[in-house]
């Protein structure tokens, strides 16, 4: 537990706005009495978030990262679809039911995959963090979100212990493992999906990947340089492009990490 704790804390101070923040602080008290470090750390700062924030350099980030697994013309058959956590927030007032985040469109796409006979079961895995607010597991959520859409609550099979992605892979093999299940599609973010495989196939497991929640499109790309007018503006600091860099730099951090630790 000591890990997962400083594995999600740790990093906010390396990501660009937690450093940013700590640069303005040694300036804040370096300002009077040695003015040329409070300098260095206010252009530090400001650099950080010039660089991090601008088009050019967090789409092409992304895209290192997302374009890794390009979806498969054909999806091909499996004995299970295997959904990673990340994708719901919990119905805690004032909302009624499970909200997808961001990154739910994981959920949307499972769901189909089952509709197109890809698999006969959703195997969900995921836990809930106590320190980021009360709720249902995860795996909970998802199954709600799926059984509301008409997908069988006898198709799913929730696995609700995992905090990483490693554990994941862990408690995942063990369902795999009782179920003598081989070939399995796993479904996450697209940016995640590097990460995912690596783990997932460290521990034996015979996975096709099926990423979705595309953040960037080729048109995207395009655009950056369509016109001298889109090429500046991509220049702009955004506030949109700096969270894409930052979640970007997570998974590189991750892949960093977890490779130390011998899990992918």
């Amino acid at each position: 537990m000591s890990f997962l704790y400083l594995s999600k804390l740790l990093p906010l101070f390396f990501y660009p706005l937690g450093l940013a923040s700590v640069s303005l602080i040694i300036a804040l008290f370096t300002l009077w009495k040695r003015p040329k470090i409070a300098a260095i750390a206010i252009s530090l700062s400001l650099s950080l978030l010039l660089v991090c924030s601008n088009g050019w350099v967090s789409k092409n980030l992304v895209r290192s990262l997302e374009w890794q697994n390009i979806p498969l013309k054909e999806i091909p058959q499996a004995e299970a679809i295997i959904v990673l956590g990340g994708a719901t927030k919990s119905a805690i007032w004032p909302r009624t039911a499970p909200d997808l985040s961001e990154s739910g469109d994981r959920v949307i796409y499972a769901a189909q995959l089952y509709r197109q006979k890809k698999a006969p079961i959703i195997i969900l895995s995921g836990g809930r963090i106590n320190w980021r607010g009360s709720g249902f597991a995860e795996s909970a959520d998802m199954a709600n979100i799926l059984t509301s859409l008409g997908i069988p609550a006898d198709a799913i099979i929730q696995e609700s212990e995992s905090l990483n992605t490693y554990q994941n892979a862990v408690n995942v093999k063990q369902i795999l493992a009782s179920r003598n299940i081989k070939k399995v599609l796993l479904v996450t973010s697209a940016m995640h999906t590097p990460r995912a495989i690596k783990i997932f196939q460290r521990q034996g497991i015979d996975v096709i990947p099926a990423p979705t929640d595309f953040l960037i499109s080729q048109a995207e790309i395009q655009e950056l340089a369509s016109t001298p007018k889109a090429a500046i503006l991509n220049l702009l600091p955004d506030a949109n492009n700096l969270n894409q860099f930052t979640t970007a730099l997570k998974e590189y951090i991750g892949s960093f990490v977890y490779s130390l630790r011998g899990w992918l």
